[in-house]
């Protein structure tokens, strides 16, 4: 009976061991593998949800810079065109030759565009502080992509419009007869161009802030 007893203890202590079951027709082992440790799994889970914040944070701290740096860059666009005017020193009694932003709907377009989109690029730096200390906050950054992406197409309309405008004062059009005016308005002709970059730039900036947006989006789902 003990050795009985003893044989049934050490059957109880022997781990079990699955063999491998053999493959009659193909000559092959079936292996089984051990089961996966749920602990090592608990904790790499625990380790990406620790770094995730990390680097989504970096993320909302440059797209707050860039934020910044886009809305002056559009309010200084829509300055530098609302203020650019130049007044020929001839004139006559009837005549007096000048030139403003005014004069073209294009440029009146422009300057309230940019206008738009810098007072809302000021506007949206809340939203961007708040994913800055929420970086793990999804309708924030959704709220923000979307509009961003809004602006990002009107300022590109805007600039393109004025673009075209600005070349042709600068260039003139042979086949309809249009005469280059930058010869006789030197410095509007500068100003305009110097706010047409800055829009162009502006437009750039709101393109880096959806991909940066959208990258960080995608990452959380």
């Amino acid at each position: 009976m003990d050795i009985e007893k003893a044989g049934s203890r050490r059957e109880e202590e022997e781990p079990i061991v699955q063999k491998p079951k053999l493959d009659k027709g193909k000559g092959k082992a079936h292996v089984f593998a051990p089961p996966m440790n749920n602990s090592r799994i608990m904790e790499k889970h625990k380790q990406e949800k620790v770094s995730m914040p990390g680097w989504k944070r970096g993320v909302a701290i440059v797209d707050f810079v860039l934020r910044l740096i886009a809305a002056i860059t559009a309010m200084a666009a829509a300055a530098k065109m609302a203020t650019t005017e130049e007044t020929l020193p001839f004139f006559t009694q009837f005549l007096q030759f000048s030139a403003d932003y005014t004069d073209l709907p294009t440029l009146s377009s422009f300057v309230v565009v940019n206008s738009i989109v810098g007072g809302y690029l000021t506007l949206s730096l809340p939203f961007s502080i708040v994913c800055i200390l929420r970086p793990l906050a999804v309708p924030p950054r959704l709220f923000l992509v979307l509009c961003d992406t809004a602006m990002m197409g009107l300022t590109m309309i805007a600039a393109s419009a004025s673009a075209a405008i600005v070349y042709l004062a600068h260039n003139g059009n042979s086949s309809s007869n249009w005469l280059p005016v930058c010869q006789q308005f030197g410095d509007f002709c500068q100003g305009t161009s110097g706010a047409v970059v800055a829009s162009f730039i502006a437009a750039a900036l709101l393109m880096v802030l959806v991909i940066f947006s959208a990258f960080a989006l995608k990452r959380s789902t």
